[in-house]
């Protein structure tokens, strides 16, 4: 059981940013408002969905889940600071759910990172 649940929260994780890629690569109307709004349509959109795609293979691969885990922290740390700064919590009547979803992928990242510590190679004892 010890060993499913950060499986599972990775996997949570790594679906959450799969799927939404499918709103940036395909240029859907909110996406592309929400990147035009903070300034970065069209290469924004693409290079954090690329970014995301990484992230999310990477919270996969046993070896990499550190990496993957502190990447998505810090793409989802960014688009919670443009919620707070320039979208709102609410971003063209979603009720919050764009920004729920960013707090909660972020928490669980924080999560899985804190799970994963002992392999990260420089905070290794020497």
């Amino acid at each position: 059981m010890k060993k499913h649940i950060p499986f599972a929260l990775r996997l949570i994780v790594a679906v959450i940013l799969i799927q939404t890629l499918r709103f940036k690569f395909s240029a859907h109307p909110d996406s592309v408002y929400i990147f035009k709004t903070v300034g970065l349509e069209p290469v924004g959109r693409i290079g954090i969905g690329i970014l995301e795609l990484i992230a999310g293979i990477l919270l996969l691969i046993p070896k990499t889940v550190w990496i993957g885990a502190g990447l998505t922290l810090g793409i989802i740390g960014g688009a919670i600071m443009m919620h707070l700064t320039q979208l709102g919590i609410e971003v063209r009547n979603d009720d919050g759910v764009l920004f729920g979803t960013a707090i909660v992928t972020f928490a669980l990242s924080a999560i899985i990172l804190y799970l994963y510590r002992k392999d990260i190679p420089f905070l290794k004892k020497a």
